[in-house]
């Protein structure tokens, strides 16, 4: 268990900008209220923008992540498994390959697939076992995209449902890449350089996914 508590490259936990946080928001919590407050933090405070996927390596520390406004799955993902261990909650990052019928039209097109390879999670260890928790929609694009808020209370997973408030698609998992205790950032960008070569080659596009047009079901 211990690989899941201790700091890393990217889970660089101890940084001064997760201290801060932790001193003014996570001081004095139990665990499971601690891993809640990290969740809600993340999922909302960082809203969720697929345009804003880097491939520097630095940009995936979570002390980086913190201070930015937008984001995409996996650096959230690091940034609440980063959280979660500054209040010794061991945390590990999970991937997988999904297919989101609520992407944007438009990023769908510049991407050139409707899966999207390595979607980052996290899971948090709390009263004996593991648990799932995605932070990735935050509530503003869920509102627009006609979606519940995934919510966490650190008793239950919190995984993407199957359909949206109309009962349409929503996310479907169709390949599992399995848990890490810390972010395989070699192994991500191989897969986006072979799952996505002109998106990356031609320079990541800018923009914002709640500013356009969801994608049909």
């Amino acid at each position: 268990m211990d690989e899941y508590l201790k700091p890393t490259y990217y889970l660089d936990f101890q940084s001064a900008p997760i201290q801060d946080f932790v001193s003014e928001h996570l001081r004095g919590l139990s665990e499971r209220d601690a891993a809640v407050k990290s969740y809600y933090f993340v999922r909302d405070a960082i809203g969720y923008n697929p345009y804003r996927v880097s491939v520097q390596k630095e940009h995936y520390r979570a002390s980086y992540i913190i201070g930015k406004k937008q984001n995409y799955c996996i650096p959230k993902a690091v940034l609440f498994c980063a959280l979660a261990r500054a209040a010794g909650i061991p945390s590990r990052i999970g991937l997988a390959d999904v297919i989101n019928h609520l992407s944007s039209e438009r990023f769908i097109e510049k991407l050139g697939s409707n899966v999207f390879a390595f979607h980052g999670f996290a899971e948090v260890y709390l009263d004996g076992r593991w648990l799932k928790a995605t932070p990735t929609f935050d509530l503003k694009l869920c509102k627009k995209y006609g979606v519940a808020p995934l919510e966490f209370d650190g008793n239950s997973d919190a995984m993407f449902q199957s359909f949206d408030n109309n009962g349409n698609r929503f996310m479907e998992y169709v390949k599992d890449r399995g848990t890490h205790a810390d972010l395989p950032y070699e192994e991500i960008m191989e897969g986006f350089r072979h799952f996505y070569p002109n998106f990356l080659q031609g320079g990541i596009p800018e923009g914002n996914m709640i500013d356009e047009k969801p994608a049909a079901s």
